[in-house]
């Protein structure tokens, strides 16, 4: 089975437009599969990760509708067929 993550439009540009990209196998934690999705698409780790290899502030990223902010974060354990959402967190514009 894979993981499957679902890309947002704003990042599509770094996967050659691809919505939904799936993670042969997946097995492990977050931090693997990640690390599969950007040795596939290099673009992605400096939008998703800082320097230090954390999750940026302004990404969430979901399983399944599990925020891994709340669960294990990159050491969250990646079930076979595990859909993982990533959210870049909007801000900005004129208050009202």
């Amino acid at each position: 089975m894979a993981a499957i993550f679902h890309i947002p439009g704003a990042l599509r540009v770094y996967t050659n437009g691809h919505s939904r990209v799936e993670i042969h196998p997946a097995h492990g934690a977050l931090r693997d599969v990640l690390q599969a999705l950007w040795s596939r698409y290099p673009g992605l780790r400096d939008r998703l990760a800082n320097e230090q290899g954390e999750i940026r502030e302004h990404i969430n990223i979901f399983i399944g509708n599990e925020d891994v902010r709340y669960l294990e974060g990159l050491a969250t354990p990646i079930a076979d067929g595990a859909e993982i959402t990533i959210v870049p967190a909007i801000s900005g514009g004129t208050p009202l």
